[in-house]
């Protein structure tokens, strides 16, 4: 285990220090720029075509092997909302400071048109399985787009290829472990703080019962395919965030007078602490990084804007155009980052567990029972229940969720028989997450999600000419009323398919 613990560790410095950092962020700069700014510039179409779509289109299947642009983008979200916006949020606050919240927005902020440009790309290369069902992703946006490039065939099929090892270990560790992990050490803290657990080898029969009782109840839903993922998905996500965004509002409001003082706070010490004032101008670097990549970190956990991860399920969608698809995934990141993440950052802030004006932790503080503790401590047992309940649906839908992306880049690498042996192997894994230590889940997570975030990323760089001509076409066509061909799909038998099903009406 130690073994295991310092390669993490190294491989967690290369790709979360400034070289992961900067691509990350310099990337969703690029896209936010070369897009004119297009969640601000074109706020109201986004919003009319998501949020004011849900039970308009959006919901309309014109493709029998596809799904509705709403389930897609629920079942994305599946994946997304997990314990990033809860137990990720705190930890985020406890290691970084409060600053780590603004940094948190700003990698949202340019993390939505870093969604959408994986998103449309994803759209534009995907193609049928030998099942007649929708695949794509950063695996075929690689292969093809990258590939297409002179002299960079092998490198494209090279690097799709690594991004899929990356996210079959990714699943292992945010898409399973860790979600399992916070569930376990949640249910455990709240309802059997009492019992005396007794070991089995080596480790708490409580905890390896919950996990037990996790991987059946995972089993059931798997053995329906996806199409049962996704209709789990499409009724819980509204459901429950709906429920946790109402409890985090009652929270807010029951110490609204903290308001001021907390957003003083973030953004006080979003460039480190005030180490700067008594001349360790080298200690509030150090400081100041610290906070900036936890908050970027937990970001991207929570969002996995950069990761290319929930592509490969809004490429399922049955929308033609690739931007149409894309917008969702700026809805997504301003959900689950924007507004969710936002509203746990307040409700951690204003419970008395940091010193909002040194930035500290107090002393005994658990960040991963902090949510819980904080709806404890001002709604008694019932707010503790609350967040328990919130942690596990969320944490339960987003193994779901990944529970697809793992099967879909072993179908890219060996076939789909290869990959129902992967969804067998990811749900025994479950009953590991309930019993590993929490921090090496959780650093086992940030490594993969860094790792698959690199291929990603450059197939997403070489392919900035494509997206603005992508984003162009989209805009000339749909918001300025040109009439012009649309730019659809990069094979031609697709491209020819969508272009009868929109000539017919059925776009």
């Amino acid at each position: 285990m130690e073994t295991v613990v310092r390669i993490n560790d190294a491989a967690n410095g290369f790709v979360w220090g400034t070289f992961g950092l900067v691509l990350l962020l310099g990337t969703g700069l690029i896209c936010t720029v070369i897009t004119g700014f297009f969640p601000v510039t074109h706020l109201r179409h986004w919003w009319k075509s998501t949020f004011a779509n849900i039970k308009g289109s959006a919901r309309i299947i014109n493709d029998a092997g596809a799904l509705s642009q709403f389930r897609a983008f629920c079942t994305a979200l599946c994946a997304v909302i997990g314990t990033g916006n809860i137990a990720g949020v705190s930890t985020a606050i406890c290691v970084g400071g409060p600053g780590a919240v603004l940094w948190m927005w700003v990698a949202a902020f340019f993390g939505m048109m870093l969604k959408y440009s994986e998103i449309v790309m994803g759209m534009y290369y995907r193609r049928r399985n030998s099942e007649g069902a929708w695949s794509g992703g950063p695996m075929y946006y690689l292969q093809d787009g990258l590939g297409s490039i002179k002299h960079c065939k092998k490198l494209g099929k090279i690097l799709g290829i690594l991004f899929c090892i990356f996210t079959v270990l990714a699943s292992f560790g945010i898409g399973n472990m860790g979600q399992i992990n916070k569930i376990t050490i949640n249910f455990q803290s709240t309802f059997l703080s009492d019992v005396e657990s007794e070991m089995l080898f080596g480790v708490s029969k409580v905890n390896l019962m919950i996990g037990v009782f996790l991987m059946c109840a995972m089993a059931t839903i798997l053995m329906g395919g996806f199409r049962r993922v996704a209709a789990v998905s499409e009724k819980l996500i509204p459901f429950m965030a709906i429920m946790y965004i109402a409890g985090c509002v009652v929270m807010v409001l029951i110490h609204v007078s903290k308001i001021p003082e907390i957003f003083s706070a973030i953004f006080r010490f979003a460039m480190g602490p005030d180490a700067i004032k008594g001349g360790a101008a080298g200690t509030a670097v150090q400081l100041a990084f610290g906070t900036i990549k936890n908050g970027c970190k937990r970001g991207v956990f929570s969002n996995e804007a950069g990761l290319g991860s929930s592509v490969m399920v809004h490429s399922n969608s049955c929308a033609r155009e690739p931007v149409r698809q894309g917008m969702w995934g700026i809805a997504e990141v301003f959900l689950d980052t924007i507004v969710i993440c936002t509203l746990t950052a307040l409700v951690v802030l204003g419970s008395g567990a940091i010193d909002l004006t040194t930035g500290m932790v107090y002393e005994g503080v658990d960040d991963s029972t902090l949510v819980a503790k904080a709806f404890g401590a001002t709604l008694g047992r019932p707010g503790e229940w609350f967040v328990v309940l919130a942690i596990t649906l969320f944490a339960f839908t987003t193994v779901l969720g990944w529970s697809y992306y793992g099967a879909k880049v072993t179908e890219y690498l060996f076939g789909v028989v290869c990959a129902k042996v992967y969804r067998v192997v990811f749900v025994m894994l479950i009953v590991l997450g309930s019993v590993m230590e929490s921090n090496l889940a959780w650093d086992i997570s940030d490594t993969f999600n860094g790792l698959m975030m690199i291929p990603n990323l450059i197939g997403i760089l070489v392919q900035i000419p494509l997206i603005i001509k992508l984003t162009r076409n989209y805009i000339d066509r749909r918001i300025k009323g040109k009439d012009i061909a649309p730019m659809l799909s990069f094979n031609a038998d697709i491209r020819q398919e969508a272009m009868n099903a929109i000539a017919k009406g059925a776009d």
